[in-house]
């Protein structure tokens, strides 16, 4: 299918920390031919081994909004929007919780993705009741796709992709 010529503006929206999740935006984007918008914080957690995981566990425990550069793209503009996060705390990062509370994300068709090296926990949850004026097409979630089978989890992604597309 060509995506290009179905119509459908398309967006992915993400933030990783170590690139898993910059991994799976990517495949998506260029499956699908989408635009790309990568949420970065103006200040970012320079922990490494376990301290990162105190540090980005404590922002979201404490619902931190990182203040994050300006968007070179409106989500508003968009017909299909995935949102991709890394999973801190068993939720989504704070930087997608920045987007939340700065850019409104109605009327659209949401598809979700996270990477974890653990659990999702309630991760699609909690990004649901942030997105309940939007229409959620799908969800997905990924196991350290860096490091763990990354060219299964590229064929996943982009197939999953394919899948939500196929379906509007």
């Amino acid at each position: 299918m060509d995506y290009e010529v179905s119509g459908l503006k398309k967006l992915v929206i993400y933030y990783s920390f170590e690139g898993n999740t910059k991994l799976i935006a990517e495949t998506i984007a260029d499956t699908l031919q989408a635009d790309v918008l990568q949420l970065i914080p103006k200040k970012e957690i320079q922990s490494k081994g376990f301290m990162k995981y105190f540090w980005g566990g404590k922002q979201v425990m404490m619902k931190k909004k990182p203040e994050l550069y300006p968007l070179d793209k409106a989500p508003q503009d968009y017909d299909v929007i995935f949102i991709g996060t890394p999973v801190w705390a068993w939720t989504f990062a704070p930087p997608i919780y920045t987007l939340f509370e700065t850019t409104e994300i109605a009327d659209k068709k949401v598809a979700l993705f996270s990477c974890n090296r653990g659990q999702n926990g309630k991760t699609f949850e909690n990004m649901k009741k942030e997105l309940y004026k939007s229409d959620i097409i799908g969800q997905i979630e990924f196991f350290d796709p860096l490091t763990n089978n990354k060219e299964e989890n590229i064929q996943k992604a982009a197939a999953w992709a394919e899948s939500i597309i196929k379906a509007i």
